[in-house]
This record gives C-alpha cells, sequence and structure tokens, in this order.
C-alpha cells in the first residue's frame, strides 16, 4: 500500500526500529468505486482540503495552531509508546493507570483537556479528553480501550510489549485490537489541531478500561458519569479493512454498524468419583470429550440478513477473484436452506478470510474453557467446558441456538445450560437476549457515517466501501441502549493471518496500513472541521 497524499510526520524519535516499512505491492490502476451510493457526494461540501478551510486565512490558522511534538503525531511512534504498557486483563481488569498517564501527558501537550477516571479497582482507570468545538452539533465520542488479552509469552517470537518492527510489521499485544486503532485516531487528531483546526462539535475521546473483561467498564462509566460521554454518535472498533489475494492492496473497506450476540453456554459431565487406581465406565471427561467431539465436527445454519446480504454483495463487488465473486452469487441467490449451506461453504474455501467470512453467516461457537479434576489420584465427578457463542442479529435466535444443542447432545448424557448472569433465569436471560438479537443496526444516514463513506473512497480510491456487521463485539451498549448511533472500524488494512493474531499470538499489523489509515482517519475528522 502507498500512503496517500497528505503529508506525514517524520521518523519516529524513539520506539524499537521505527524505520522499518513494509514492503509496498505496486498499486492497481485506480477504479473509483462505491457502495450504496455513499460516496464523494454524500461526503459533503466541508469535506475539504485544508487549504480552503472555511472562514480561516493561512495566517489565522498559524495563530490558532499549537505546536505539538512530532513523535505525538507519528502514529507509529504513538504506538509503540502504547505498546510498551503491559495493560493485560485476566478476567479481573487490568493495570491501565501508567498507559493513562502517558496518553494523558500527550493531550496536555497538545492544549486538550484530560481527566483520569478512577474506578472502584486500584490502577484500572479511564482517560477522557475532550477537544471543544464550536457546539454546532452533538459530541462525537471516540470509544478505544486500553486493555489488553493476556500473552502466551512463550508462543511469541517478539516481545509483546515492545513494538518491535520486523520486515513491515509491528508487533505487540494491542498492535491490532485496539492501541493500533486508538494511535491512528489520536494521531490524526493531533495532526487537526497542530494545523488549527476548529470543529464543528465537542470531540470526545474515551481511552476506558475492562473492555475485555472487569466490573468497571463502559457500563460502569455510564451508570457514574454519563455527563461526560454522552455524546450523538460514537465510532469505536469493528469494521475490517480486507485486502486482495496479495494481502495489502486495500479490497473492501467496511464500518460496522451491529454487533453479534454474546452469550455462553456451559456443557458439563457428570460421573462416579473414586480412586484413579479404579477407572469407572462413566468418567465425566470420558462422556465430556464425546459431546465436545460432536459439536466441533457441527455448525449452526447459515443466516443471511438485511445488513450480511449487503456486505457479502459489497465483497462481490470489491473482489478481482472472480471464481470467489460467483459462489457469493450464489449464496446470496440461494432458494432453500440447503443451498444456502452447500454456497456457503463454497464461499468460504475460496475467501482469502475463510473465518471471518464463516462467522458473518452463522452462530458461532468456540470452546474456550475446560474445568476437571483436581487431583492426578482422583478420577472426578464432574467436568465442564464453557462454549462462547455469537449469534447474528435477525438471524439465529439464542434460544433456538440452545435448543438444537440440546437435541445434538441428548444421547449424550451432558446438560447444556445457558451462563445466564447470578441471580437471573434462563427464561429471563434468553428473553434479553432476544431483545438484543432484536435490535435494529445503526442508521447509516447520519454525519458520521458518512465522513466514514467519503473517507474510504478519498483514501482508498480503489476500493469498494460497506456497512457491515462485527463479528465479535464491543464496549458500545450504553451507548445503542439510548438509541445513540455508533459504527466501528480498524483503520488499517490487513491479512488473513494478521486477523488472525488478534487475541492470538504475534499481533501485529503492517506498519504502511497504520501510516495509510491515519490519513483515513484524518479525512474522517476533516469532515467536522469549521476552521
Amino acid at each position: 500500500m502507498s500512503p496517500s497524499p497528505a503529508s506525514f510526520d517524520p521518523t519516529p524519535t524513539s520506539g524499537a526500529d521505527s524505520t522499518a516499512t513494509a514492503t509496498v505491492a505496486p498499486k492497481p490502476a485506480i477504479r473509483r468505486r462505491t457502495f450504496l451510493g455513499v460516496g464523494a457526494a454524500a461526503f459533503g461540501a466541508t469535506a475539504i482540503g485544508t487549504g480552503a478551510l472555511t472562514g480561516l486565512t493561512s495566517s489565522s490558522r498559524a495563530d490558532a495552531a499549537v505546536t505539538i511534538p512530532a513523535e505525538d503525531r507519528d502514529p507509529l511512534n504513538l504506538l509503540q509508546r502504547m505498546l510498551s504498557f503491559d495493560t493485560q486483563n485476566s478476567g479481573q481488569g487490568g493495570k491501565t493507570r501508567p498507559h493513562a498517564e502517558m496518553l494523558k501527558a500527550v493531550w496536555d501537550r497538545a492544549g486538550v483537556d484530560a481527566e483520569i477516571i478512577e474506578t472502584p479497582q486500584p490502577d484500572n482507570v479511564h482517560l477522557i479528553a475532550r477537544i471543544a468545538g464550536a457546539g454546532n452539533a452533538e459530541p462525537l465520542l471516540l470509544l478505544g480501550h486500553s486493555d489488553v488479552v493476556p500473552v502466551e509469552l512463550e508462543n511469541w517470537s517478539a516481545d509483546p510489549f515492545s513494538g518491535e518492527v520486523r520486515d513491515g510489521e509491528v508487533y505487540g499485544r494491542g498492535a491490532l485490537d485496539m492501541k493500533g486503532a486508538n494511535a491512528a485516531s489520536i494521531s490524526a487528531l493531533l495532526r487537526h489541531l497542530q494545523e488549527g483546526a476548529r470543529f464543528d462539535r465537542d470531540i470526545i475521546v474515551l481511552t476506558d478500561c475492562d473492555e475485555e473483561a472487569g466490573s468497571f467498564g463502559s457500563r460502569w462509566l455510564a451508570e457514574n458519569h454519563w455527563d461526560k460521554i454522552n455524546a450523538g454518535s460514537v465510532l469505536t472498533e469493528g469494521g475490517w479493512f480486507l485486502a486482495q489475494g496479495d494481502a495489502t492492496t486495500p479490497m473492501l473497506i467496511t464500518a460496522t454498524r451491529q454487533d453479534k450476540v454474546y452469550f455462553n453456554l456451559d456443557i458439563t459431565a457428570n460421573g462416579t468419583a473414586t480412586h484413579s487406581s479404579k477407572p469407572m465406565p462413566d468418567a465425566a471427561m470420558v462422556t465430556l470429550s464425546r459431546a465436545l467431539a460432536d459439536l466441533g465436527d457441527w455448525e449452526a445454519p447459515v443466516h443471511l440478513t438485511d445488513v450480511t446480504r449487503e456486505y457479502f454483495k459489497a465483497l462481490a463487488a470489491s473482489t478481482d477473484d472472480r471464481r470467489f465473486a460467483q459462489a457469493i452469487r450464489i449464496l446470496l441467490s440461494a432458494r432453500s436452506a440447503k443451498m444456502r449451506e452447500r454456497a456457503e461453504k463454497l464461499v468460504v474455501s475460496r475467501s482469502d478470510y475463510p473465518y471471518l467470512h464463516r462467522a458473518l453467516l452463522r452462530t458461532t461457537h468456540a470452546f474456550v474453557i475446560q474445568e476437571a479434576g483436581y487431583k492426578e489420584n482422583v478420577i472426578p465427578s464432574s467436568a465442564t467446558a464453557r462454549l462462547n457463542c455469537r449469534a447474528v442479529p435477525g438471524g439465529q435466535k439464542p434460544r433456538e441456538f440452545l435448543k438444537q444443542v440440546r437435541s445434538l447432545l441428548a444421547r449424550r448424557d451432558v446438560e447444556v445450560s445457558i451462563a445466564a448472569p447470578e441471580g437471573t433465569s434462563e427464561e429471563d436471560y434468553l428473553n434479553e437476549l432476544d431483545q438484543t438479537w432484536g435490535a435494529p443496526p445503526a442508521d447509516i444516514d447520519t454525519d458520521l457515517f458518512h465522513a466514514l463513506s467519503g473517507a474510504a473512497e478519498s483514501t482508498y480510491p480503489e476500493a469498494v466501501f460497506a456497512p457491515a456487521l462485527f463479528e465479535a463485539g464491543t464496549s458500545l451498549a450504553p451507548w445503542r441502549a439510548k438509541g445513540i448511533p455508533g459504527y466501528g472500524v480498524y483503520p488499517y488494512v490487513l491479512s488473513n493471518e494478521q486477523l488472525i493474531g488478534m487475541h492470538g499470538d504475534d499481533e501485529r499489523i503492517f506498519v504502511e496500513a497504520l501510516k495509510t489509515g491515519t490519513d483515513y482517519m484524518y479525512t474522517v475528522f476533516e469532515r467536522f472541521r469549521v476552521g
């Protein structure tokens, strides 16, 4: 990928091997393509270059500008600093204060008000920065978490907290999810502020904790400090920027408008507890293993919704692989469940992102935790496995999936239960999930969504842009519950191998993709400039 024509900051002055760059594939002939008619016209008259900003001359912009260090405006340098902080969250929150203090200092240098919000858990904090605007519209909130999932250090080829750059990729826990996105967005905003920009609304940048698990995440913040995070629209993690088969040429740029529905199932087997010298035929671990093997060979049925149909139409229009595009068209035109299942297998087999595209078409179940036994000379009386499940809104309801799993495992002598919150009955919890499942996707006729679309056409003119479903989850619930539209982007083009590294080993992104993604975010924010 080549960066867009927008100017870029000097080489970082700190961080690991910051002069390395990604191998750049030759750019194909530009094909100006957009999807759903949300291109340059929708981007609007305010999406203009900084040389023609409304109401300010060059001299007045210079007078209004602040001097922001180049390293703060460099997304790679800023990302490397973010990655250097160990903010692992094993389920009970992380230690995010040092990271927040570093980032607060960045905002302080830019003259932006920033506040650390304490939670009841020591050193597990939120950071809220607010760029004051003209007040012509409700605030725009950028939501980016600072905590990351744990690492299995022995499986990494790089120090996960070093920000090492190797062969054009920057490595680190959170490089993709989502310190990379935070670095791109913040660096882009700082570039605007360096130019003396003024926005038509306040821009709130919330760097939150406990997104990956814990008691004091965005829900706690909304309950205790809603006045600080109340906004008219929200942008967070989500949509993927996919590449053609060369893994670098942009193909499909998406902004997610809906998350899959998150829930867990527990599969439990019981047996006789006794001395390990006398194995029993009803061993709980054996019974559980047989049930899990059945589930491992099974997939929930394919469901297409309005949101996913829109996505796959755009995918077919964007790919250069004619056989892949034809497989998608077969899927979209299938008239029966049997035909959809066959077409889905063809789509997945021909996709360069097979696991993503399989996940967008059905309720998924992943085996994440197994518990059994406590001593090597005791056969345990029970064994349990947890399945993390994600349902397609408007597709198969969680209660229907639960019923299907129970039917599948009826002969295995196991109990299948949904992991409801403490004090909540199964039926009440299923009713709650029904409501989430039935909630409409975010409206795409908003100024923020048009900004995301217009920036895609400007920054990635050879790619297609489309709204999408996020196969995972975000912290958007408090805003969506109030009807506030929320969208998601990870603003860098990724290979499938990098996508698999999300929550995995050797998490990394392309350096050049990060830089171009920062240009993309700069163009998104340009939509809201009034000076």
